[in-house]
């Protein structure tokens, strides 16, 4: 048995235009999975479906706005449809802000919770019919280090919530659904290179706070969060459920 095979897995991604979705989708189909990628943004996303396919697997790209419960039902059904079944979810959709509480417009806030956590939910619920009926899943949503500590020098309230929640909520679901052989888990990412964190890791200040806060003193590298999600997707993890995986540096052991 080779445990990390995923030769016959259908695997969904959200947030796979750009960035840590796009290196999710490329590590399952190196594994051998065949994937539905979900962003807003089409072109983009088409590109990643033509990167994916040349490596041998199928890829089905859909244009889908998390935001709208009505686009993820919609998706959901037309990737069962193609497919006939999703065996993992990638709950990977997010966004970022940096403003103080104090100055914080609350359509800020409400942007993040909502695509940060609320999204992830209403994904996984729909998801989750699906697997719920055919008695098998593995969902791997995207947590953060900031799920569990925050950040000096840097005020990210909205996302340090939000993706406690992701970590909260991973936990629930994973009780919940335990008994429909459906695994839940979350991937704690530190710092890696990706479009939402260019404007961060941009500034001089940024490197010292890692200096000071990551062990190994350096951001994630592209490629670093593979083994986490293949893990995750396989059934190498069959028996690990309701589990947060911090792959940062020791950012979260100190």
């Amino acid at each position: 048995m080779k445990l990390f095979d995923l030769r016959g897995k259908i695997a969904l991604v959200t947030g796979a235009s750009s960035g840590l979705g796009v290196q999710f989708a490329k590590a399952l189909a190196g594994q051998g999975a065949d994937l539905a990628i979900l962003a807003r943004r089409l072109e983009r996303l088409e590109e990643v479906e033509k990167i994916l396919e040349a490596t041998g697997v199928r890829c089905l790209a859909l244009q889908c706005d998390v935001l709208k419960n009505g686009e993820i039902k919609a998706a959901v059904g037309k990737i069962r449809e193609h497919y006939g079944r999703i065996d993992i979810l990638v709950n990977n959709a997010g966004v970022a802000r940096a403003l103080p509480a104090e100055a914080q417009p609350d359509d800020d806030w409400n942007a993040v919770i909502n695509t940060n956590l609320n999204s992830v939910y209403f994904v996984a619920r729909e998801v989750g019919k699906v697997m719920i009926e055919q008695k098998y899943g593995k969902i791997i949503n995207v947590g953060s280090i900031h799920s569990s500590v925050a950040m000096p020098n840097r005020p990210l309230n909205a996302y340090c919530a939000s993706k406690g929640g992701v970590l909260m909520l991973t936990k629930a679901l994973a009780n919940e659904w335990a008994k429909y052989n459906i695994t839940v888990n979350a991937i704690g990412p530190a710092y890696f290179p990706s479009e939402m964190t260019g404007a961060a890791m941009g500034d001089p200040a940024f490197g010292e706070v890692v200096k000071a806060c990551c062990p190994m003193g350096r951001p994630g590298k592209v490629g670093e969060l593979d083994g986490a999600v293949v893990y995750f997707a396989s059934d190498a993890s069959s028996y690990t459920t309701g589990q947060l995986l911090c792959v940062d540096g020791g950012w979260t052991a100190i």
